[in-house]
């Protein structure tokens, strides 16, 4: 079973910056594309970024446009979220995904098959 790691979530200022990463356990795990979601208290899992393998397509929320990057690594299978000026609302659980076969589109939580368990991110005012 592929497992995804998440890590570098903490405690930032509002106007900050961190940057999050995510690597799949098996190096020989094959995926389409990679994104990452958060989940704030009481509500919904919501997309933030996702990245395409193939095409080194980047897609976006609109909340996070400009002000968050979404970036592979060199090693395969890495991915990293750097989020600059964050704020507030952005405390959440963000969660790494991995899409196990080709999707028209990469922005559901339904568009992916492979979760990690989520890292913390907690921006104070």
């Amino acid at each position: 079973q592929v497992q995804l790691v998440e890590s570098g979530g903490g405690l930032v200022q509002a106007g900050g910056s961190l940057r999050l990463s995510c690597a799949a356990s098996e190096r020989t795990f094959r995926n389409y594309a990679m994104g990452w979601f958060r989940q704030a208290p009481g509500k919904e899992r919501e997309f933030v970024a996702g990245l395409r393998w193939s095409s080194g397509s980047t897609y976006y929320a609109d909340s996070v446009k400009g002000r968050f990057t979404i970036s592979r690594g060199n090693a395969k299978d890495t991915v990293y979220l750097h989020m600059n000026n964050v704020k507030p609302e952005e405390t959440a659980v963000y969660y790494c995904a991995a899409a196990a076969i080709p999707r028209a589109t990469i922005r559901a939580t339904m568009d992916f098959d492979y979760w990690g368990q989520g890292t913390q991110v907690t921006v104070s005012s």
